[in-house]
């Protein structure tokens, strides 16, 4: 196995590897514009099999993905709508005393941070996390934006309320810091491959693709990072948690593996000497 340069994971971990899961809700008569149907309605017809299939994560699949984890004693970070919260306050309470984070994600999954101004915007932001404090009986520490589509406001938004990191990043492969108006903030790095790649496709290419990185970066690359990410509407199936377990199990193995939540990536960049660790600087 390779060496690297600088910095190390706690206890000198070789690669930490951090399990999401999203846990989401569509607004009253809406529906995911994917499923796993080869064949769409045609536009303006009413998609009651589309909103049935979405709420599967409500009813069974958080409840089979927090079993999951318990089961497999590792940790996950559960970004949540908040109106999630509201009509299952229940599921919420679990996620939290099972021991994993819970992470604002806006209201509902189309209702986009980057559709709004400023001021709905930070409104927004505001009363998801003060809905997922009443329900979960804590407040979230950390953030990520339905699909992605925040504003350049956003991190200072997330910072005024007192938030230690945000999940918006598909730029670098490490936790680091940034700066925002309202002071500093942790950046954790999101995943490029989730279970919605495979929706048509087969859940073992889950196993391949996750196996094949993972043994790629404890090969080559020490200090590395590695993240797994879940829907409840969907990843919350047998069909995907079969494949999910077995990719942990494998993970487990390694003795060297840090299953870290969110927050205590945060925590790691927060502390850190430099704000950022290039590839550069570890590797050359």
């Amino acid at each position: 196995m390779e060496r690297g340069n600088g910095p190390t994971w706690p206890n000198g971990k070789r690669v930490a590897v951090a399990v999401t899961v999203m846990y989401e809700t569509w607004a009253e008569g809406k529906a995911p514009n994917y499923s796993v149907q080869t064949t769409h309605l045609k536009p303006g017809t009413v998609d009651l099999a589309g909103r049935a299939w979405s709420t599967y994560g409500t009813r069974v699949g958080v409840w089979r993905v927090v079993r999951t984890l318990d089961r497999l004693q590792i940790p996950g970070t559960f970004f949540t709508n908040a109106r999630c919260a509201e009509l299952f306050p229940d599921t919420v309470a679990q996620i939290v005393r099972s021991g994993h984070d819970v992470g604002g994600h806006n209201y509902t999954q189309d209702a986009l941070l980057a559709y709004m101004e400023p001021e709905e915007e930070r409104a927004t932001i505001g009363r998801c996390l003060g809905i997922l404090e009443e329900k979960a009986g804590k407040r979230p520490t950390g953030w990520l934006s339905s699909v992605l589509a925040f504003t350049e406001h956003t991190t200072s938004f997330l910072a005024a309320e007192k938030l230690k990191w945000h999940a918006d990043v598909t730029y670098i492969d490490l936790p680091h810091r940034i700066e925002t108006p309202n002071g500093v903030l942790a950046a954790v790095p999101n995943s490029d491959f989730t279970d919605n790649r495979v929706l048509r496709s087969s859940p073992r290419d889950l196993w391949d693709v996750y196996k094949g990185t993972f043994d790629y970066l404890y090969r080559t690359e020490p200090m590395s990072m590695l993240v797994l990410t879940l829907h409840c509407h969907f990843g919350g199936r047998p069909m995907i948690m079969s494949v999910f377990e077995e990719i942990v199990r494998y993970m487990q193995q390694f003795p060297d593996v840090w299953f870290a939540r969110h927050e205590e990536l945060a925590d790691w960049a927060l502390a850190a000497t430099a704000p950022e660790h290039p590839y550069k600087a570890r590797f050359f």
